[in-house]
């Protein structure tokens, strides 16, 4: 199933969407109303939701309503950095004095990041440095410690997009990179969080990124340094993670700071990753 959020009469609904249409989940009344509460339920509310999803009827045209962020304010957003070849290469030839990581470089983002699949992105007042980053994002779907890799797929509700924006003087002016990582609207995710069944393989999807409608990356997953499963293992080892949890898992080549190309108020960022769909995002001068 591909699970969402969205807005319908200024109210937020959970459900599933195919060709079809949407499909509410409030149409059962025993499935918790908000995708956290969903997932935390586990197998019985992923039970109940596939009755319902198997059903042709009573479903909501997409037209009829606004997608928003599948997690409203996920409780970790968890992000990778250097976990793809290229872009590892291309911060290298940029005059950055980095090896290839032995281990997983983690950081976080603020959940206040969290931002819907289309919604408007803030280009900070305090710099013109903004950038992007297309990036497969894992949602964790059972409370778990200790997960051995080949074990990673049984707590991994599904896979989604998001766009880990980031301010780069502000990254790069100090040892760790969340406050650069961290201003309000910059994760932008979804626009479903779609289950394992329906993903071929979440370690052979092709990846893009487009300003404007110029491609500017262009990968596959294949080539993740740390792959799903391994990130799973390395942060369950540290810490507990819970239903709604988000991992960024890195990005490709192809970053703006390396050719000095940012953001600006005007410009429409968008994400495809092959069988997750894309999101797409217009920049916007930050509301003071």
């Amino acid at each position: 199933m591909k699970l969402i959020t969205y807005e319908k009469d200024s109210k937020s609904f959970i459900g599933s969407i195919d060709e079809g249409g949407i499909v509410a989940f409030e149409n059962d009344p025993s499935i918790p109303k908000d995708m956290l509460g969903f997932l935390d339920e586990g197998l019985s509310s992923m039970e109940k939701a596939k009755s319902l999803h198997a059903d042709k009827k009573n479903r909501i045209a997409l037209s009829d309503v606004n997608l928003e962020a599948p997690i409203s304010r996920p409780p970790k957003i968890i992000a990778i950095g250097l976990n793809y070849s290229d872009h590892l290469e291309e911060v290298k030839a940029a005059g950055r004095d980095v090896d290839k990581p032995e281990v997983p470089m983690i950081f976080n983002k603020q959940s206040l990041a969290a931002n819907g699949p289309y919604s408007e992105v803030h280009d900070p007042s305090v710099s013109e440095m903004l950038d992007f980053e297309g990036e497969l994002t894992i949602v964790i779907g059972k409370k778990c410690r200790h997960v051995a890799k080949e074990d990673a797929h049984e707590v991994i509700a599904g896979y989604t997009i998001a766009n880990d924006f980031s301010v780069r003087d502000w990254q790069l002016r100090v040892p760790t990179f969340t406050i650069g990582k961290s201003f309000d609207t910059h994760c932008p995710f979804g626009p479903a969080i779609v289950t394992p069944d329906e993903i071929t393989d979440p370690h052979n999807l092709d990846i893009k990124t487009f300003v404007n409608g110029e491609e500017r990356q262009s990968s596959n997953t294949k080539y993740l340094m740390f792959n799903c499963f391994d990130l799973v293992e390395h942060l369950s080892t540290a810490f507990t993670l819970e239903p709604g949890d988000l991992i960024l898992t890195g990005t490709p080549g192809g970053v703006g700071v390396v050719e000095g190309k940012f953001l600006k108020q005007g410009d429409v960022v968008k994400v495809e990753i092959a069988e997750l769909g894309y999101i797409e995002n217009k920049i916007i001068d930050e509301p003071l």
